[in-house]
């Protein structure tokens, strides 16, 4: 089952920048209406500017983790838009964590509150919608290749990722007899603010515009799952394949993301 090469209504999470800001841009492009949600009014309003036929799209500044606001901005794009056919939850942070340091834990917090509980509350409001639609949707869980193991320092980040893999597989269960497809995209190292702090080497780096383009593309195929870009795919099936005793030589001395500093 496939949408239409030029969906009528997107709706996407954390819109202000990255990723978010990318995929935005690639659906304007495609023709679709979308409804623009993030923290940064500034940010979505210059985003929007930036954009085909700006008074088409929707500007909700909303912090994903107030589930209240969220719910009203869904509420509100299904009824200026009449459905939706794309909800992207692609809203998410990263941070370094170490379990040793006690300050750390509201970092660890934050981080799933984010990543994996804002996602549900993201999809939430739009799946009985969709149902009733009765057309091909999706709902869409942007993951990571860092979900696939877990990384010194990263306990965090790599723990909410692999809980986006589960959780959407779950709903994909749950939704499988429905017209809603269920998607889930793991990126692996993409040109956006949040990568640009990394102070590692990041292998197979991705311009944001590529990654929007192949991400949109697996969307409308309905694929359940994908890695992008395809390389860091096949490094991923190699990381499931590694024994423990194996992984752990490998990766026990590899560079750590920068912790967040307490305020």
């Amino acid at each position: 089952m496939t949408v239409a090469a030029r969906p009528d209504r997107v709706f996407i999470t954390g819109a202000s920048s990255g990723i978010g800001a990318a995929l935005a841009r690639e659906y304007a492009a495609r023709g679709a209406t979308l409804g623009l949600l993030g923290r940064r009014a500034d940010a979505l309003a210059a985003l929007r500017a930036a954009l085909p036929d700006p008074e088409r799209h929707h500007c909700y500044a909303v912090d994903v983790c107030d589930h209240a606001a969220l719910a009203g901005a869904a509420q509100d794009f299904l009824r200026a838009c009449g459905g939706a056919d794309i909800v992207i939850a692609s809203a998410g942070i990263s941070h370094g964590t170490l379990t040793e340091r006690l300050d750390d834990l509201p970092v660890f917090e934050s981080v799933f509150a984010t990543n994996v509980n804002a996602m549900v509350a993201t999809f939430a409001p739009f799946v009985a919608p969709m149902k009733a639609q009765g057309t091909p949707c999706r709902l869409v869980a942007i993951g990571s290749v860092a979900g696939i193991r877990g990384m010194r320092g990263a306990g965090a980040y790599c723990a909410s990722k692999a809980a986006v893999h589960s959780y959407a597989e779950s709903l994909r269960l749950e939704l499988k007899s429905t017209a809603i497809r269920v998607v889930t995209i793991a990126p692996g190292y993409i040109d956006t603010p949040m990568t640009r702090n990394n102070r590692f080497p990041m292998p197979f780096l991705m311009p944001a515009g590529r990654f929007a383009a192949s991400a949109a593309d697996a969307i409308a195929r309905g694929d359940s799952y994908r890695v992008l870009p395809w390389q860091m795919g096949v490094a991923a099936k190699l990381l499931r394949a590694l024994p423990n005793p194996l992984f752990d030589l490998v990766f026990s001395r590899a560079p750590q993301k920068q912790r967040k500093e307490a305020a």
